[in-house]
């Protein structure tokens, strides 16, 4: 149905280069059926006039004047260049016709050459396209000649041969002619003739269907019309004569009519050859007539010839002035063309350079949708961050409360051991012994001592202890283990590792736990193990180190009624507790103590400080050092320890190499240099203090917590290790559940850490200190995979 209607709607136009009949016959067919409820589609069948498939047409010198030639006469480059040349021709008479039709659709078929008679290909291609509405122009079946007969006689074999669905409109000058009945239509759209009427009516008709044009373009076309149009009367009017003559009746007389029959017969005939004789006589005083209408005819024509030669002249004369308006158009043409190179070559940059940004933005455009993303996720980070932020400040509150407390009870505890004259220590069964060890576990062994000794790590009361066990082979005797328990029961001091028990069964003593290991371990890399290696001492820490020892060892040298030296200072016999605060151990048992044993260690002290500020080991190298000026010393400090103030390096170098350079004849003991020392203390506190350089201090936590920073609060303060299960106590302070309940339960009823009585023994769950210890402990055995 739809193709149906889409037939419907189409008008076929069959038009050729003739402009002003194109126009005419466009002009009717859009009068007719073009309107704005029932639009259609006009499909022009173009046909060059110049169609033949035996010669073409090619203009001569005169320009109103084309001649015919012989496809053969022509070379195959002529041929080329004629046939572009009536492609660009034909191409703009189309546009033409195109632009003439305005809003309504056209579409174009062109004719190209064919090899059968025209009236026959278009019988053909109205079967083929199933065409319903033809309007056909009569110029259009003559493109080869000039001679009406022809386009009228090929009109009238294309009205008898189309099919029955086909409507058939002819079209000369603008006006509808109907072939079956003879008749035109005027300007009114009234039938003003019969074409079969007379003869001389139908000379009339002939005149009227092409009329005379006074254009001075086309004189050449009007003089060939008229020829054409007096020789196509003449034969027109031959043919009717002829066929008059055909159709007077002929009598045939046979032998089996009657004499009076073939008398009738004869009489008839005479009769019709005497009314013969008389329209003859008629018509040839008509042709008179006509001979003198022809007469006048010829002298029309010569007289207009004349005209046509005038403006033929006229035209020759303008020929120069066309022709120099040609070639400065034709200048203007090249220009334009130029132009038009140059702006389409600015176009193509331009349309490049709008794809290069149009990425660019959608690069952007994906840059900024996940630079959004990006910042929401920061602004929930930041939330989060500033949640916690608020918790751990509410958990710094209530640390600095716990410090307050401790640093007050540290001060009592040490002001009241200071005041003792005499120290109380416990022996250990040997029972209570293997079980703080696990049965001398391998899993509780921090190191070798040496050849002899053992050292565990163990729990007795509820506190972290050392427990350095010796062999036979160490101590030989009762008396001597005696001698050394007795020895280091009356030493008590902030910097001395302090004697906690021991047990004569098991031939072992009892130390304190340092939490942080030998200096040894953390100094040297080279001798540092898996559980240490990552422990650093910062410039100013160091510095507390040689203060602490300097001390300890100045207690030592200071002790009544005799001065004990120690013998075998080192790294390895400098011990750090949680808050890097150096304490000596491995005192010998002193059998005599003179000048030169003091002097071995002021010597290995100056030792132990150059080692410290280089953190290499100078053992073996003492001469060297001696030697060494203050700018080597310099070039060799540790950069583990960060920025050193130069000031205080080149003190603390002075101060070591003066320590090694002590002689029997020089007088040198431990307390000026502790004075000296404690200069360089207060200067390193006066450098952090005014911003000069800022200090980290760190934490380091046991083997078991597999040497991971943690905060205070995750600690009990009880057990010293991190809780798993931290409860509220009426104090306000969180303790692991089992150690505050073996708190309550040996019949204790005060705070451990304030030493003030509880309200009451209820303890709370501390869920969000659980959590954080938790989350905590995920973070690092995810970091340790």
């Amino acid at each position: 149905m739809a193709m149906a209607m889409e037939m419907e709607n189409k008008v076929y136009v069959a038009i050729n280069s003739d402009l002003h009949d194109g126009f005419l016959t466009l002009q009717w067919t859009l009068k007719r059926w073009n309107s704005n409820s029932h639009p259609i589609t006009i499909v022009i069948l173009y046909a060059s006039n110049n169609i033949c498939k035996d010669y073409v047409i090619t203009p001569t010198d005169n320009l109103f004047k084309y001649r015919k030639l012989s496809i053969g006469s022509l070379n195959e480059e002529k041929l080329k260049d004629l046939e572009k040349f009536e492609e660009a021709k034909d191409e703009k008479i189309l546009w033409r016709y195109k632009v003439f039709c305005g809003n309504v659709k056209v579409e174009a078929i062109k004719i190209e050459r064919y090899d059968e008679s025209i009236q026959k290909f278009m019988v053909d291609l109205i079967n083929g396209l199933k065409i319903t509405k033809l309007v056909m122009s009569l110029t259009f079946m003559k493109p080869s000649s000039w001679k009406s007969r022809s386009a009228i006689s090929g009109s009238f074999y294309v009205h008898r041969q189309k099919p029955e669905y086909c409507e058939l409109f002819i079209v000369c000058g603008g006006k509808l002619v109907f072939l079956r009945e003879g008749l035109i239509e005027d300007d009114q759209g009234i039938m003003v003739a019969k074409t079969r009427s007379m003869r001389q009516s139908f000379r009339d008709l002939v005149i009227k269907m092409f009329p005379e044009n006074n254009s001075k373009l086309k004189n050449q076309s009007d003089s060939n019309s008229l020829s054409s149009t007096s020789n196509e009367i003449d034969d027109f009017v031959a043919d009717e004569t002829v066929q008059k003559n055909n159709n007077i009746t002929e009598i045939v007389i046979t032998e089996h009519m009657t004499v009076q029959e073939k008398k009738d017969a004869l009489r008839i005939k005479f009769m019709k050859i005497k009314e013969a004789i008389h329209v003859s006589k008629e018509e040839a005083k008509s042709h008179v007539e006509g001979q003198a209408k022809a007469q006048w005819a010829i002298t029309l024509c010569i007289r207009r010839a004349e005209e046509i030669d005038g403006c033929i002249n006229d035209e020759i004369a303008q020929k120069p002035d066309l022709k120099r308006e040609l070639d400065a158009t034709k200048d203007e043409l090249s220009e334009l063309h130029t132009e038009v190179e140059v702006t389409k070559s600015k176009l193509s940059s331009i349309l490049e350079l709008q794809r290069e940004l149009s990425n660019k933005m959608q690069l952007s455009s994906l840059a900024r949708s996940r630079a959004e993303v990006q910042v929401e996720k920061a602004l929930k980070q930041r939330t989060d961050t500033l949640q916690e932020i608020e918790e751990f400040r509410k958990q710094r509150d209530v640390l600095r409360r716990r410090i307050e407390f401790c640093r007050e009870k540290d001060a009592i505890s040490n002001a009241t051991m200071l005041m003792e004259p005499r120290f109380e220590y416990k022996e250990f069964s040997a029972a209570e012994i293997r079980a703080a060890t696990d049965g001398f576990s391998e899993r509780m062994r921090l190191k070798s001592g040496g050849d002899w000794t053992d050292v565990y790590k163990a729990r007795l009361h509820h506190i972290s202890v050392a427990i350095k066990l010796y062999s036979s082979a160490d101590v030989d005797s009762e008396d001597t283990f005696q001698a050394k328990v007795k020895l280091l029961s009356h030493i008590r001091h902030p910097h001395m590792v302090s004697m906690i028990g021991y047990c004569s069964e098991l031939r072992c003593i009892v130390f304190e736990y340092m939490h942080n290991g030998c200096l040894r371990d953390i100094l040297f890399s080279g001798n540092r193990g898996s559980k240490r290696r990552n422990k650093v001492l910062n410039w100013q820490a160091r510095i507390y180190i040689v203060a602490n020892v300097c001390t300890g060892l100045c207690f030592l040298h200071r002790v009544k009624p005799r001065p004990v030296a120690h013998g075998n200072l080192n790294p390895s016999k400098i011990l750090l507790d949680r808050n890097n605060v150096a304490k000596i151990h491995g005192v010998r048992t002193p059998l005599s103590c003179d000048k030169s044993d003091i002097r071995s260690d002021i010597r290995a002290y100056g030792n132990l400080v150059l080692q410290i500020l280089t953190g290499r080991n100078w053992v073996g190298l003492v001469e060297e050092a001696i030697m060494m000026d203050q700018s080597k010393l310099i070039e060799v400090l540790d950069p583990m320890a960060g920025e050193w103030p130069l000031d205080i390096a080149l003190e603390l170098g002075r101060i070591g190499i003066k320590c090694l350079s002590i002689h029997e004849d020089r007088e040198l003991n431990m307390t000026s240099l502790a004075r000296e020392v404690e200069k360089v203390k207060k200067l390193a506190d006066e450098i952090v203090a005014n911003g000069e350089c800022v200090v980290a201090k760190g934490r380091y936590l046991d083997g078991d917590e597999d040497s991971t920073e943690f905060p205070d609060f995750f600690l009990c303060p009880i057990f010293q290790e991190v809780m798993r299960n931290p409860h509220v106590a009426a104090d306000g302070f969180s303790y692991e559940l089992q150690a505050i309940q073996e708190w309550l339960k040996t019949g204790r009823d005060t705070s451990p850490m304030t030493n003030l009585k509880l309200k009451d023994q209820h303890l709370t769950p501390n869920h969000s200190l659980r959590a954080l210890i938790q989350d905590s402990l995920k973070k690092r055995a995810t970091s340790t995979r």
